[in-house]
């Protein structure tokens, strides 16, 4: 017998939509898959290499973000091993749902835009089919998701939890959103499980710029030039689409990233770069640098705590002077870089959070901002 609505039994199962799995699977298996998964059948090209480079770069990514799913802490709660399962899955997730354990509250959890990868309302469809069932949604949108990803408006009223980014939700969507929905604005936080990689106590004195190539503008061509001349060999660019999941930990070699903010600017230089660059660096070890071109966003705070080291957007000599602080920076003050970013800024963190709230037996479900 399921508990009365409002009341969760005391083990929490996640069973995570990922578009690069099919048939549900145990987490820890299809991770233990994923480096050996021919990917070529999942692009429109199987010939081109650079595309399936880019593909593997992608499903690793997100590979990632399930592991830190399948790891979650939090207090009170029981988590079990967690699920995987793609757009192949879906049919006999719905079935699972109709004979969930009374001993479970299983979760749908959603993250990025894959929802709208779904056809039609299918993903609001499966949402309500495991909520009719004593289940739980979860939407991680990372970004923008209620602004730009098709069939969000039909999914709100099926949400249990939505963590969305810093700008306001679509008008359609937040109307939509049910009283209980726990609503975290929080976007792009790191996908590592806490403490993955240890913390390097003497890297060398080197800057590493962490961009993209659909990132290098002029305005940050003209920056990475700056750097080159003013550090010489001390200063490295990456400007692949990410860094490979398997080369994360080479980077704390490096004592300082700078990296791209991290969101969605009206200034052309910041107007296509990706979002979760402080963060990762952050839990890697590293001093994130960030340029300011925008005030009153979440990074501020992280700033004025002493987390990130920012300079005014455009400033070519406050850019070299921010590096020069990061790399000035006491191993103590490092490490309490290291422990802050490894404690709150990671997807487990925020999810875990996110989920005690909508479990809180004590209190009625309530929108949290």
């Amino acid at each position: 017998m399921r508990p009365p609505p409002g009341q969760f039994p005391p083990a929490v199962r996640l069973w995570i939509f990922c578009p690069w799995a099919g048939a549900p699977t145990r987490a820890s298996a299809f991770l233990a898959a994923l480096p050996q998964a021919d990917l070529r059948a999942r692009i429109s090209d199987s010939a081109d290499e650079n595309l399936l480079r880019l593909a593997r770069l992608d499903c690793d990514w997100h590979g990632e973000s399930v592991r830190c799913l399948d790891a979650l802490v939090q207090p009170g709660i029981e988590f079990r091993s967690a699920q995987v399962l793609g757009a192949a899955g879906l049919a006999e997730f719905a079935r699972a749902c109709v004979q969930c354990p009374a001993d479970e509250t299983w979760w749908l959890v959603f993250t990025g835009q894959h929802p709208g990868t779904l056809p039609g309302d299918l993903a609001a469809q499966v949402s309500a089919h495991i909520r009719r069932h004593g289940g739980r949604v979860l939407f991680y949108a990372f970004d923008e998701a209620s602004r730009t990803m098709p069939g969000c408006a039909a999914l709100a009223p099926h949400l249990d939890v939505l963590i969305h980014d810093e700008s306001p939700l679509a008008p359609a969507v937040a109307a939509r959103l049910p009283a209980g929905c726990v609503t975290v604005h929080r976007s792009w936080v790191a996908n590592f499980v806490p403490f993955a990689v240890p913390f390097h106590d003497n890297p060398g004195p080197s800057i590493v710029f962490l961009g993209s190539q659909a990132g290098l503008t002029a305005h940050r061509s003209r920056q990475l030039a700056f750097l080159q001349d003013r550090f010489k060999d001390c200063f490295t660019a990456h400007h692949d689409h990410t860094v490979a999941v398997s080369s994360r930990d080479q980077l704390t070699r490096h004592r300082v990233a700078l990296c791209p903010e991290g969101r969605k600017f009206t200034t052309p230089a910041m107007a296509r770069t990706h979002t979760d660059r402080p963060f990762w660096s952050g839990c890697l070890g590293l001093v994130p640098v960030a340029e300011d071109s925008r005030t009153g966003d979440r990074l501020t705070g992280l700033a004025n705590a002493g987390l990130i080291i920012r300079y005014p957007h455009g400033d070519l000599m406050a850019l070299g002077e921010a590096c020069e602080r990061a790399l000035a920076l006491s191993e103590a003050e490092r490490q309490r870089i290291y422990r802050h970013f490894n404690t709150h800024e990671t997807i487990g963190a925020v999810v875990a959070g996110a989920l005690a709230a909508a479990m809180a037996p004590s209190v009625p479900l309530a929108r949290a901002g």
